[in-house]
C-alpha cells in the first residue's frame, strides 16, 4: 500500500482547466445519467485536463448521501481512466468526510478536494487539525479548497505551508478569491518553501490574469469550458493577445452565471446544456424567468455549439 501511495503522490502534477460537472435532474427528480456521461465526453473532447465532481456547481448540498455515491460510481466509470478524476469531500466531521473519500477512491478517485466543515466559530488551528487528520488516512494526493471569502473560514499561509510539510498527500489548493489575492497566496507560498499547484475558480473570472498570478489552472462550470480550454492553450504557448481576446468574448457570459451560486446551476447549467444539445427538465433549486431565459439562449447562441471547433473568437 506504501508504495502504491508513493507513485501516486509522485506522478501527480495537476495542470490546465477541470470542469466541475453539473447535476441534472429527470423528470422524476432523479440524477440524469445520460447528461452526466454527455458532459464527461464533451468536455474530454474539448481538452479537459482533469475532471471534478460534487462541487458547489453539482449541487452537492441538494444530492442525499445515496446520490453522491452513485454520481461517483457513474462518473468514474464513465471517464474509464480517460483523464483524472477529483471528487469534492463535505462533512461535519471527520469520520463523515472520511466515509466518502474511502467510497471516492475505492470507486476510482485519483485525488481528492476537501472542504471545511460547516463550522465558521473555530479557531484557525480546529481547521487545520481537521484536514492534517483526513489526509494522514487516505491513500490518494488532496487538496483542500480555501476559500476563506466564500466559506468564512480558510488557512493561513504559515498553515498551509506546515500542511504540506506535515502531510505528503496535500498536493494542491484550490482557491477561490480574486486574481490578486491569489497572486498574493502563491508569491507567499514560494517564499516559504511551498510550491503547491494553486487553483482558482469563481466560473473564470479574471481568467488570464490568473494565468498571469501563476495559477495552475483553474476549476470552472462547463458553460464555457471549451472556450476556457483554449484561452488556457493560447497563452501557455504564449500567445496572450489570442488568450485575452478570447476571454473579452465570453466574459459577459461568465458575469451572467456567476451572480450567484443559484443563478450558476439555473442559467449556467441551462447554457451547457443546450449547448451540448440537451435541455434541462427539473430544477431543485431556482426556478429561472422568462426574461432569464431570454439572456441564458442569447449566451447559448453566442457561445455556439460545444467544442464543434476550437474556438477562434465570438
Amino acid at each position: 500500500m506504501a508504495s502504491i501511495m508513493t507513485s501516486r503522490l509522485d506522478s501527480f502534477s495537476p495542470r490546465g482547466i477541470w470542469p466541475v460537472l453539473y447535476a441534472y435532474f429527470d423528470a422524476d427528480n432523479a440524477l440524469d445519467r445520460c447528461a452526466t456521461h454527455t458532459q464527461i465526453d464533451r468536455t474530454i473532447e474539448a481538452g479537459a485536463s482533469g475532471i471534478v465532481i460534487l462541487g458547489l456547481a453539482t449541487e452537492v448540498n441538494r444530492l442525499s448521501l445515496e446520490e453522491k455515491r452513485r454520481f461517483i460510481e457513474w462518473t468514474s466509470a464513465h471517464i474509464d481512466e480517460r483523464v483524472p478524476l477529483a471528487v469534492t469531500i463535505t462533512g461535519d466531521t471527520v469520520d463523515a468526510h472520511l466515509a466518502l473519500a474511502d467510497y471516492a477512491v475505492e470507486h476510482g478517485a485519483s485525488s481528492l478536494i476537501l472542504q471545511p466543515p460547516s463550522a465558521r466559530d473555530k479557531p484557525e488551528s480546529f481547521y487545520f487539525d481537521f484536514f492534517a487528520d483526513i489526509m494522514q488516512r487516505v491513500r490518494v494526493p488532496v487538496g483542500i479548497q480555501n476559500a476563506p471569502e466564500y466559506l468564512g473560514v480558510g488557512l493561513s499561509v504559515q498553515s498551509l505551508v506546515e500542511l504540506s510539510a506535515q502531510c505528503p498527500q496535500f498536493q494542491w489548493l484550490k482557491g477561490e478569491g480574486p486574481a490578486t489575492v491569489i497572486q498574493s497566496t502563491i508569491e507567499r507560498l514560494r517564499e516559504q518553501g511551498g510550491p503547491l499547484p494553486v487553483f482558482n475558480g469563481r466560473g473564470g473570472q479574471e481568467l488570464v490574469d490568473n494565468l498571469r498570478a501563476g495559477c495552475a489552472g483553474l476549476i470552472v462550470a462547463p458553460d464555457t469550458f471549451d472556450w476556457q480550454a483554449a484561452i488556457y492553450d493560447a497563452f501557455a504557448g504564449d500567445d496572450h493577445a489570442t488568450a485575452g481576446a478570447l476571454y473579452e468574448g465570453i466574459l459577459s457570459s461568465i458575469v451572467f452565471v456567476m451572480q450567484s451560486l443559484d443563478a450558476l446551476t439555473c442559467y449556467g447549467k441551462r447554457i451547457a446544456a443546450w449547448r451540448m444539445g440537451f435541455d434541462v427538465v427539473h430544477d431543485r433549486g431556482m426556478r429561472p424567468t422568462a426574461f432569464g431565459l431570454e439572456c441564458a439562449r442569447r449566451f447559448a447562441s453566442r457561445l455556439g455549439p460545444f467544442a464543434d471547433q476550437r474556438p477562434t473568437r465570438i
